[in-house]
């Protein structure tokens, strides 16, 4: 079985859409894989509460109790390999990951982000696409790099920018997109890994 590891800080919503698309799709039957865990560096995560109601297992590993990236990183990993992933999935993990992190799953992590990279890369994608006058915005599901949101593009949505959008108004039109695309683009990387 391909077990597959989410990494989440808040609601969960990709997550939760990535859950769904397993169950209504039988990931388990036609890909043989399935949501094995779900982590998050936060206790106070929503998610979290999401994923165990939906019986996959859960835990913790809180950034605030290591002097370090590197010691956080150390402990995430260990929390992810006792998983055995076939895939890292990041949806909504806010935490900005160490290069010896990263090339320990090279192949095997990928990333939603809120903008159409290479275009806005970092925090406050939305309003940077409005202060920018982009008439057209949207997401990008990549496999992680070293490099911040730089990795090789798996699926992008477009959404338009609507004369009066506010960074809030754009980004729920383009959650919805996410909720798309991030599930099929996981599905599609499971069957080549």
């Amino acid at each position: 079985m391909k077990n597959i590891v989410i990494l989440i800080s808040g609601t969960g919503s990709n997550m939760a859409a990535i859950v769904r698309a397993a169950e209504r799709e039988r990931w388990p039957e036609r890909l043989g894989a399935r949501v094995a865990a779900v982590i998050s560096n936060r206790p106070d995560a929503e998610g979290l509460r999401t994923a165990s109601k939906a019986g996959i297992a859960t835990s913790v590993v809180d950034h605030k109790a290591y002097a370090g990236r590197e010691a956080f990183d150390a402990a995430l990993r260990a929390a992810i390999d006792a998983h055995e992933p076939t895939l890292v999935v990041l949806a909504g993990f806010m935490r900005i990951l160490t290069p010896a992190f990263v090339g320990h799953y090279t192949g095997r992590i990928v990333n939603i982000h809120p903008s159409l990279l290479p275009a806005f890369p970092g925090l406050h994608t939305h309003q940077r696409a409005i202060d920018a006058g982009c008439q057209v915005a949207g997401v990008t599901v990549h496999l992680v790099t070293a490099e911040l949101d730089h990795g090789p593009i798996l699926a992008q949505a477009a959404v338009p920018v609507l004369d009066g959008d506010t960074a809030d108004t754009l980004a729920a039109r383009a959650l919805a997109h996410e909720h798309v695309i991030y599930p099929r683009a996981v599905a599609s990387l499971l069957k080549n890994i």
